[in-house]
């Protein structure tokens, strides 16, 4: 694309200038007209020499999109459609009221796509790291039905309760993990810097120590004298485990064992059947197929091992069996839940019903983040005390003992 430098008067008649990146200048006037400005004048601006350069470093700096940018553009979407604004008209208000430079190229991208007269999922299409399946999925099926309006504001709140569980979980998760990091450090600063020290002390006394002493001392030399390797193999592992989860097993093993997590395992499971709850329901409102809609919920939901099952019901319902044997075949849904698909299945009102169902898990999914914390504390007590008490057994029983000793010697 290139850059057109322009003036013209708005719609008050006052003379207005700037810069547009555009494939030619008749696309550069049907976006000033757009957005309500008669172009005068309409030229092509020389590139700087230092461009590439510029750009390099522009690129490098830039910040990525977030959840809150796309939930923002949801929302604005939503708000301009009501209104009856004209889709190119809405992606250059759209455009000129952004200032996040990563959001503006892809706001020019997908209107120059719309200027070379693609569909608007098929202009998005080509941001799918920041849109995701799921909303082209949405996108797609509000232009077929001529429910685009609806689409965008439905996508709105299925990205608004995403991000709030996440913040939620995060802000719970959030005293447990400074806790676990501070007992960390507080291990390996005592371990290299105090027990050596002590260490020095008992070897003066020419006396048997505690078993427990021994153990301190011998883990702290052992930290002392290995700790390149230890720091090499636990860098090793991260990478190696992250990597692990990057393959489609790894995936799958992982996500299946986080929903049987003693504490976490609950919320991560209930999160993600209200995740699926509302996406298959918000896919049947829109009028999208069945086996179409399990096909880009199974994608969508974030958790390998359940999108699997989603998949299962999905065969099956090919084979041509009911929602609720399928359902009932994947062992995720609790018999609550499967009741509701099948009162649904039967009376027609399965994506109200599957609304209900989202609603419950969401409910529920914050109900054990609240408790979370108070779950997580006791655990949390407990380590700390076993930790503080072995280190006082360790450092001080030899010392008590040559103290008792010490007194016995002086009374006898």
């Amino acid at each position: 694309m290139t850059m057109f430098a322009w003036r013209g008067r708005n719609a008050r008649g006052e003379s207005v200038q700037g810069q547009i990146d555009a494939l030619h200048e008749g696309a550069v006037a049907e976006q000033l007209i757009a957005i309500g400005v008669a172009p005068v004048l309409i030229s092509e601006m020389a590139a700087p020499a230092d461009g590439t350069v510029e750009n390099w470093f522009a690129r490098m700096n830039r910040k990525p999109l977030v959840d809150e940018d796309i939930l923002m553009f949801s929302r604005q979407m939503y708000t301009l459609s009501k209104a009856g604004v004209p889709i190119l008209r809405v992606f250059a208000g759209l455009q000129g009221s952004t200032s996040k430079p990563a959001m503006v190229e892809m706001l020019m991208d997908i209107r120059a796509g719309l200027d070379q007269g693609r569909e608007l999922s098929t202009a998005m299409g080509r941001h799918t790291e920041a849109f995701g399946l799921y909303y082209l999925a949405m996108v797609r099926v509000g232009e077929m039905t001529g429910r685009l309006t609806e689409v965008f504001l439905r996508l709105a709140e299925h990205i608004e309760f995403e991000r709030g569980v996440r913040e939620r979980i995060r802000q719970a998760l959030r005293y447990p993990t400074f806790v676990m990091i501070a007992m960390a450090i507080a291990v390996v600063i005592i371990n290299i810097f105090v027990i050596p020290v002590f260490a020095k002390v008992f070897a003066g006394f020419h006396t048997e120590l505690p078993p427990i002493t021994r153990g301190l001392l011998a883990f702290s030399d052992w930290m002392i004298t290995w700790w390149p390797v230890l720091l090499a193999a636990g860098l090793a592992g991260v990478a190696l485990l992250r990597g692990y989860l990057r393959t489609p097993e790894g995936r799958y093993r992982w996500d299946g064992r986080k929903l049987k997590l003693p504490i976490a395992g609950n919320i991560v499971s209930k999160a993600t059947l209200a995740r699926f709850a509302r996406s298959f329901a918000l896919s049947i409102q829109s009028g999208v197929p069945l086996v179409q809609a399990l096909t880009v919920v199974a994608q969508t939901v974030d958790n390998t091992y359940i999108g699997s099952r989603i998949e299962q019901m999905r065969d099956g319902i090919e084979r041509g069996e009911s929602i609720s044997r399928c359902a009932a075949a994947t062992g995720v849904f609790t018999p609550m839940v499967l009741q509701m698909i099948a009162v649904g299945e039967e009376t027609g009102e399965l994506d109200s019903l599957l609304f209900e169902v989202a609603d419950m898990y969401e409910r529920e999914t914050d109900f054990a983040i609240k408790g979370l914390s108070a779950s997580i504390e006791p655990v949390m007590l407990v380590m700390i005390a076993a930790l503080v008490l072995l280190l006082a057994l360790g450092v001080f029983l030899p010392l008590w003992n040559m103290g008792q000793a010490a007194m016995g010697k002086a009374g006898g």
